[in-house]
């Protein structure tokens, strides 16, 4: 018995000098500004899209799906502009669930707009709860999009392309 209270005493003795140091957490770095690109190619808006996204990703759960036409001076923009909306009316087809996000980017905003029209009447009305919908383009396009995107019930967000 002796023995356990000697223990007792020495971790008693000892507690203060062990306990943890409570640390501050390390702060996080503001995000660098990234600029519009004034390209049309896909790969020099990666940077600039990542930088838009950051604060609506919070509850996704995978890649955002991202949908982007290059400007409509592009060689061969009608058979793009027709693959991507053969794709996103597939992905819309087989079902977006919560958690997802689709993302609307492009330096040819009209058109991706009428894409968006185009593909959205098919979904099921409240079908799409818990999936954030992203346009990322002109003040002007906002509403057109948010009539199209809000009847499948998606949480819409617009950001100003700037």
């Amino acid at each position: 018995m002796n023995m356990l209270t000697r223990l007792m005493l020495v971790f008693v003795l000892l507690m203060p000098f062990t306990a943890c140091k409570k640390q501050e957490a390390p702060q996080a770095a503001e995000p660098v500004a990234v600029a519009l690109p004034s390209s049309d190619q896909q790969k020099d808006w990666v940077a600039y899209l990542n930088y838009k996204l950051q604060p609506y990703m919070e509850g996704i759960t995978g890649s955002p799906f991202v949908y982007f036409l290059p400007s409509v001076s592009t060689e061969d923009f009608e058979g793009l502009y027709g693959r991507q909306l053969d794709k996103l009316k597939e992905d819309l087809g087989r079902g977006i669930i919560q958690g997802n996000m689709l993302v609307f980017a492009s330096p040819a905003s009209d058109k991706e707009v009428e894409m968006i029209e185009a593909a959205f009447p098919a979904v099921p009305q409240g079908s799409m709860k818990g999936v954030k919908v992203v346009f990322i383009g002109p003040p002007n396009l906002n509403d057109r999009v948010k009539a199209a995107v809000t009847p499948a019930g998606v949480d819409y967000i617009f950001v100003e392309a700037k």
